[in-house]
């Protein structure tokens, strides 16, 4: 496989350009290299990787975990999380609603295996930080339970 030259100028125009639009992923292709870029509120995300290949690079910085809000639950895995069994169907959780622990919070896709991701524990949920479909890295705040 060649090597990837990364043009991090083209990298930060896109990124530039998803916080201009709003959009939340942008995928850009020239020749062999193709660029997506992705963004989970207002962090960038960046994966370069040559054409029909999986990603090669990505670029998320955690945050640090004196940024995080208490309770807050964690993506255990990267992959695409799904507030809802089904396309159409009602969301898993939604602000405000009560969850026992063991409930199905949301599903991350990975690899093309659906995992379900469990409540810790019993409480409300505060705040949901993903949307449906929506790319996640691994140790990214999903949602707060309290």
């Amino acid at each position: 496989m060649p090597k990837l030259e990364i043009d991090e100028t083209l990298i930060r125009k896109l990124a530039h350009l998803l916080e201009e639009t709003g959009l939340t992923e942008l995928e850009y292709e020239a020749g062999q290299q193709r660029i997506r870029v992705t963004r989970a509120h207002s962090n960038s995300v960046a994966a370069a990787s040559p054409a029909g290949t999986p990603a090669a690079l990505s670029a998320p910085a955690a945050p640090a975990d004196d940024a995080l809000p208490e309770g807050a639950i964690l993506s255990p895995m990267v992959g695409t999380a799904y507030i809802a069994p089904e396309p159409g169907a009602e969301p898993f959780i939604a602000v405000g609603a009560k969850v026992t622990k063991g409930q199905t919070l949301l599903v991350i896709e990975a690899m093309k295996v659906m995992n379900p991701l469990p409540a810790p524990k019993a409480g409300t949920v505060t705040q949901v930080m993903v949307s449906d479909g929506m790319p996640v890295e691994y140790g990214q705040p999903l949602l707060v339970l309290e």
